[in-house]
Order: C-alpha cells, then sequence, then structure tokens
C-alpha cells in the first residue's frame, strides 16, 4: 500500500531466527524500520505508541542475541510489545491490533508461542522470568523448551513493591535471570517516588557517568586476574558516586546505565550476558518513550495512549464527543465537592489522568497524592487519611483495586474507616480486553460487612453519587462507574445526597418488572420500549445500591409481579446474587416468582468495541428483550420476529 513504509529488511523477517543473519549495521537498519512499521501501524488502530517506540531497539537487540522462543522474553505491563508482535510472526495481522477477533494489545499465552507469559498489569514480570528459571532448572518441559529468562521492566512499573518482592527472592535463590531496567523516567504518569530519584541520580552525576565505561565492562565477567583490580575501582567510583547500589544490596549484578537506543552499546553486553552470567544481572537501559516520532515525544504523555492518527501531523482522529465521559464528570464532581470541603483529599496509583484526578491535582496540588503503581500501599495510606480525620477518595481503575484486596478487607472494612473508592472503568472496555474489563468489584466489594456499594445509571447519578460519598462517614463506600462517554443527561449543578440503600423507580408497568443496577439502564429502556410496542409493558427500577439493598422496593416489586428481572455488569456473586438471597430469605420463591439475573458471563471477553463486548455477554437491548419474552412464555414469538 501507498501509506506503508519502505521496509526491505524487515519484509523478509518471518521470525526471530531471521535476525541471526544480519550484521549490527543491518539490525541498526532493521531498527529504523521496525520503527517505521510501528508507527504506521498504530495510526491505522491506535493504541499504546510511546511505549513501543522507546524499546525499538531492546527488541531488535533481545531477538537478535536470544533465542526466542526458547529463551522466555517477558514484557512487564506489555503495552510496549507492538515491534516484538511484528517480529514473532504477526506481521501480517498488526493492523487488526485491539480489534475483534485481532491482536491483543498485550502479550498473550493463547496467541503466540513467542509470548510465554500474558501481562497488562504492571511490575509481574520479575516474579514470571524467576517461576521460569526455577522451572528450568528443576527440569521443566514445555514445547518450545526453557533456556534463559529475560524480564524487561520500566521504571514506573519498578515502583511496585512486588518488583521488589520478586528481586529479593532472586537475590537469594541465586538462579541466572536476566532483568533488564527499561529506564524512561515515564510511565503512564511521571514516576513518583524515592526510586525514581533515586534512579535519576544513577545516572545524572558527573562521577557516574564517568563510571559508565567500568560498568559496561562488567566486571564478574573478566577474566580472573584482572578481576579483582578491576572490581576494585569500580566499588570505589560507584561509592563515590552514591554509595553502592540498590540492586546489588538485593543480590543483582548491575550493569548501566548504557543508552537504550544505542545497539552499538546494547547488544555487546547482551551477548556478554548471554555468554557468561551465572546468577541474576541488571542491566540498567535508558530510553526515551515515544524515540523517534516527534509527535510522540513532544506529548505529556510521550505517546502512550493514542486514538487512530495521521502520521505526517501525529493529529489524532477522535469521534467527536456527544456527551462528557463519565471520569471527567467524577474528577469535576470531586473539584466542586472539594472547594467547600477541605477535608476532601484524593489518591490513586499512577493514574492522575485515567481516573480524572489530573483536575484535582491542578487545583489543589497539596491533596491530591500519586502514590505510584502501589495500590496495596494506596489503598492502606487512604484508610490512614480516614482514621486521621480526611475524606479521602480512593480512585482506582476495577482491576488495578484488584491488587489492593488485602488491604480493603484488612485495612479498611474491619475498621470501618469512610474511604470513598471511586472504581473506574466498571465493566467491560473494549480494546483493552480480559485484562481490564471491571466485571468483579461488586461481588468482591459487597460481601464485606459495612461497605456501601453504588452503581451510576448515568452521569447525573454519578455526580450525585460523589455527593453522597462526601457525606458518608459511617464505613467504606464504593461507587462504580464506566469507561467512556455518559449518555448524555442534564448534569444538576450539585450532586444531592442520596438515601444510602434506596433504588428509584423508572417506570411502572405490569407481569414483569426489570432491576437494574449501573449503566445497562439505557439498554433496559431501550428493550422496555420494544416491548411496549408489543404489548408488553415493563416496570423498571434503579437499584442504585448493591449494599445495602432496596429491601423494601425489592420485595414489592417481587409480590406485584409474576417475573423479576435484574442486571448489572457484572460476574456472578454480584447485585443478583444478593437479590436472590434475599428473596430466598424471605421466601418469596415459595410463592413462585420467576426470577433472572443477567450477568456476564463465566469467561473472559476478548477485544473489541464495547457494544460487540456487551453483545457476546447477552447484555444488549435484544437479549434483554428476549430474556422478557422467555420469561413469560412468549420466546416463540420472538423467533417468528426474527
Amino acid at each position: 500500500m501507498p501509506d506503508r513504509p519502505n521496509t526491505p529488511l524487515l519484509d523478509g523477517i518471518e521470525s526471530p531466527a531471521d535476525l541471526k543473519r544480519l550484521s549490527d549495521s543491518q539490525l541498526i537498519q532493521l531498527a529504523a524500520e521496525l520503527r517505521a512499521e510501528t508507527i504506521s501501524a498504530v495510526s491505522a488502530t491506535g493504541g499504546h505508541l510511546g511505549a513501543g517506540l522507546g524499546v525499538v531497539e531492546l527488541t531488535v537487540a533481545l531477538h537478535a542475541v536470544f533465542d526466542t522462543p526458547r529463551d522466555k522474553l517477558i514484557w512487564d505491563v506489555s503495552h510496549q510489545c507492538y515491534p516484538h508482535k511484528i517480529l514473532t510472526g504477526r506481521r501480517d495481522r498488526i493492523r487488526t491490533l485491539r480489534q475483534k477477533d485481532g491482536l491483543s494489545g498485550f502479550t498473550k499465552r493463547s496467541e503466540s508461542p513467542f509470548d510465554p507469559f500474558g501481562a497488562a498489569h504492571s511490575s509481574t514480570s520479575i516474579s514470571a522470568a524467576l517461576g521460569f528459571a526455577v522451572a528450568r532448572d528443576l527440569g521443566g518441559v514445555v514445547p518450545e523448551g526453557l533456556g534463559d529468562a529475560i524480564a524487561v521492566i520500566g521504571d514506573g512499573a519498578m515502583s511496585a513493591g512486588m518488583a521488589f518482592e520478586a528481586m529479593n527472592n532472586a537475590g537469594h535463590l541465586g538462579k541466572r535471570l536476566i532483568v533488564i531496567l527499561n529506564d524512561n523516567e515515564m510511565s503512564i504518569a511521571p514516576p513518583v517516588g524515592a526510586l525514581s530519584a533515586h534512579l535519576s541520580r544513577l545516572y545524572a552525576e558527573e562521577p557516574f557517568q564517568e563510571l559508565k565505561a567500568a560498568a559496561k565492562g562488567a566486571i564478574s565477567f573478566l577474566p580472573e586476574p584482572f578481576r579483582e583490580g578491576a572490581k576494585r575501582a569500580k566499588d570505589m567510583l560507584k561509592g563515590m558516586a552514591m554509595g553502592g547500589t540498590l540492586f546489588e544490596a538485593l543480590g543483582f549484578s548491575y550493569i548501566g546505565p548504557i543508552d537504550g537506543h544505542d545497539l552499538h552499546q546494547v547488544l555487546p553486553i547482551l551477548r556478554m550476558v548471554k555468554a557468561r552470567a551465572t546468577g541474576p544481572i541488571l542491566i540498567h537501559a535508558l530510553t526515551k518513550k515515544g524515540k523517534g516520532y516527534a509527535p510522540a515525544e513532544a506529548a505529556r504523555d510521550k505517546g502512550h495512549a493514542t486514538a487512530r492518527f495521521d502520521v505526517v501531523t501525529g493529529e489524532q482522529k477522535k469521534a467527536p464527543s456527544n456527551a462528557p465521559s463519565y471520569t471527567s464528570v467524577f474528577g469535576e464532581a470531586l473539584v466542586q465537592e472539594a472547594a467547600r470541603d477541605d477535608k476532601i483529599v484524593a489518591v490513586t496509583a499512577a493514574m492522575p489522568d485515567g481516573t480524572g484526578l489530573n483536575l484535582f491535582a491542578e487545583r489543589f496540588p497539596s491533596r491530591c497524592f500519586d502514590v505510584g503503581i502501589a495500590e496495596q500501599h494506596g489503598v492502606t495510606f487512604s484508610a490512614a487519611l480516614a482514621a486521621g480525620g480526611m475524606k479521602p477518595f480512593c480512585a482506582m481503575y476495577s482491576t488495578f483495586l484488584q491488587r489492593g484486596y488485602d488491604q480493603v478487607v484488612h485495612d479498611v472494612a474491619i475498621q470501618r474507616l469512610p474511604v470513598r473508592f471511586a472504581v473506574d472503568r466498571a465493566g467491560l472496555v473494549g480494546a483493552d480486553g480480559a485484562t481490564h474489563a471491571g466485571a468483579f468489584d461488586v461481588a468482591f466489594l459487597a460481601n464485606l460487612p459495612g461497605m456501601v456499594v453504588m452503581a451510576a445509571a448515568d452521569e447525573a447519578e454519578l455526580k450525585h453519587m460523589v455527593a453522597t460519598a462526601v457525606a458518608h462517614d459511617d464505613g467504606p463506600i464504593a461507587f462504580r462507574y464506566p469507561r467512556g462517554e455518559g449518555v448524555g443527561v442534564e448534569l444538576p449543578e450539585r450532586g444531592e445526597v442520596l438515601e444510602i440503600g434506596k433504588g428509584r423507580m423508572i417506570r411502572d408497568g405490569g407481569r414483569v418488572a426489570i432491576l437494574s443496577f449501573g449503566t445497562r439502564l439505557s439498554e433496559v429502556m431501550a428493550a422496555s420500549e420494544a416491548l411496549t410496542a408489543r404489548g408488553i409493558s415493563p416496570t423498571v427500577a434503579d437499584a442504585r445500591f448493591a449494599k445495602p439493598l432496596d429491601r423494601e422496593l425489592i420485595l414489592r416489586l417481587a409480590a406485584e409481579h409474576e417475573a423479576l428481572i435484574t442486571i448489572e455488569e457484572g460476574a456472578v456473586g454480584g447485585f443478583g446474587s444478593h437479590v436472590a438471597q434475599l428473596l430466598a430469605d424471605e421466601g418469596v420463591f415459595d410463592s413462585g416468582l420467576k426470577y433472572r439475573s443477567m450477568v456476564l458471563p463465566d469467561s473472559f471477553i476478548d477485544q473489541a468495541s464495547p457494544a460487540d463486548m456487551y453483545a457476546v455477554a447477552g447484555l444488549g437491548a435484544a437479549q434483554i428483550e428476549a430474556k422478557v419474552l422467555e420469561v413469560l412464555g412468549v420466546a416463540s414469538i420472538a423467533g417468528k420476529r426474527a
């Protein structure tokens, strides 16, 4: 195609084995072609651009030196894996990235043997690499074989406790293991914390700049006669610069910093490590997120996530917005409330923009805390803020909050501390697929004693729920809302405080009642219109609360209708299960109520548009209509209509 870049070397690469026949100068040319192809592909699909551009040279070097898939190359988070996918036999499908039936935007075991370990959340790679290394040494058998284990982890991901747990264990076990610290001073948001400052000092201070040549020499691999003297010189220089390194204290041999974009540096070091390493090694590579594409380099997030774009200008081709996003409504509502209440503080884990707290941080910088990729710490930090008399809003994606679940139970719920959990990305999220789908938060929060769990049906309801959370001081409270635009309802000037545990009637009807929890309400209303045209007029109610349930509303709906259907954007064990428990406890089923609960299926749904994913899940208007007809015994009509 005319808009595709000219890639003569890349055109001859079917698998990483083909890189072995290229000279170093050809590998440099290949890297340039791979960068151009990555930019071209993401311009057509949208996706994570900057991270992949930052590891193009590392990707080429790793596949040229190591023997994948026998050697296990594990990308932390893996939003930087597009160049890897292009080199590992998936170039012909790279323009299906993040689309229905296309390539995942992350590494995925079921997609390719070159993806030995799937990821989309951060800081798992060193643990996984250590597992492969131990399996190798214990005689584990996998189809591709077990060779070296290489983890590539960013400096932002290195801030998470799990990475240090893994390094501590790896240093103790002493297994041959290679960790590449891809240090670009940029995760999704600028990395925060003492580790980031430490890494900055490692390569900013003058004495250490002079040390780079010695560090690149990988002293532990020198012939014996030279080793001791060189080691003393290195230790002396390093002691002058920063008093020893954190990584060597954890048992890793440390090499670097090196220029991760200079294959003249990267290739010899990887070859030496492959030839001579015995224990755990950490290679500290400095890279630039968005490298080689000016619009990404200039962007505040370095082109982290992008819609489709024009390659020449970098201008993104975003569809015009019809309504504000739920995330922005939350962020603006919280700013509005915080202007009136100086006890409101906000906590996020490396996602200030993604959770809408960038608005809060601009207005109240001293009251907004980005704790880095550290959800466990973020939850407990919020708990103590609450114990200290503040009103913390802990804003995390549903799937990221999973990582802090023990802290939600142990540090928040048991102590009945009024932490306000703003649960973003609830339900199915589209292109990021199963790893980011917020399917489980209702189930894992609503089973905790004293926890209040709400779900917004639209953006106006979300604003009310922010106000309700501010006013709620009697224990923890959570409210969930999806990714993407609202439904376009008029927003109130200020949110109203809702009565805890009270739902609302939307429309009165007969025979069947539909009780909605969350943003499926718009689909329920569409189904109701279609059913009304058939002569069936359902009653519709919005539960608002999964805990505590509106007992009065639910029991009245059950008593006044022959059938009751609940619907939610969550897995089994959530809202519908709590309703069923109430109905069973009250003996309602003894009198013959027909009850159905529409939930997400017991499976992980691959990436597609949210509408397509909800169709697969069976939670669209057409499926709701069919469920009503089925429960009323008129499913045959639906069959004739179809």
